[in-house]
């Protein structure tokens, strides 16, 4: 009698088993149907790029070598190529060292980025080499850069604000010089063309 008992324990875990199987296999297959489904609705994440090798651009932006595309570090700036800061009464090249801070950086190393939006062709991202796990976060954190001025599209970066707020108090890079924000900087080299004059204006 005790041996009967065993057996239909054991028959009745091996149904269950089978339902089991049953279950998951027709969830899969339902999963399966849902995915090829026109209009289905997805929830939009960051898009992960495949590991990169990139040559750097400038402070901020770099180029993967394989497909061309261009990436541009999200919610930082840099001093433009050419740009100076002073330390004391002496200049120094700081877009030249923001350039060679992002090659030391990305030089010989695999690189991730996420893209979070696109902008002129270029994808703005968050981006992440073996040596850096945000490598624009590191990139303020030593005063090499700024964070952007936030904007209704691209708002700021409570961490960034952090980080900079820390490498001001330390002095570090940047902070340690006088120097004009890149933003004023580029304007100054491109301003905006002048507004035509309305008809009602001309004489």
């Amino acid at each position: 009698m005790y041996a009967n008992t065993r057996h239909e324990a054991v028959l009745v875990r091996m149904l269950v088993l089978l339902a089991v199987s049953g279950i998951a296999v027709e969830g899969a297959q339902a999963q399966t149907a849902a995915g090829d489904r026109p209009g289905l609705y997805k929830p939009d994440g960051a898009l992960q790029s495949p590991p990169l090798r990139v040559e750097v651009l400038n402070g901020t932006s770099f180029r993967d070598i394989e497909t061309r595309t261009t990436y541009r570090l999200y919610g930082i700036d840099t001093c433009a190529p050419g740009q100076l800061a002073s330390l004391g009464r002496q200049p120094w090249p700081c877009g030249t060292m923001a350039t060679a801070w992002l090659v030391a950086a990305t030089l010989n190393k695999w690189v991730a980025c996420n893209t979070l939006r696109q902008a002129d062709a270029v994808n703005l991202a968050r981006c992440s080499s073996a040596d850096h796990a945000d490598i624009a976060a590191d990139m303020i954190k030593e005063g090499i850069a700024v964070t952007l001025p936030p904007t209704s599209e691209d708002p700021a970066i409570r961490a960034y604000a952090s980080f900079e707020q820390e490498a001001r108090k330390a002095y570090r890079g940047l902070w340690a010089s006088s120097f004009q924000m890149p933003w004023n900087y580029r304007a100054i080299l491109s301003p905006s063309p002048p507004v035509a004059p309305t008809a009602s204006a001309r004489p």
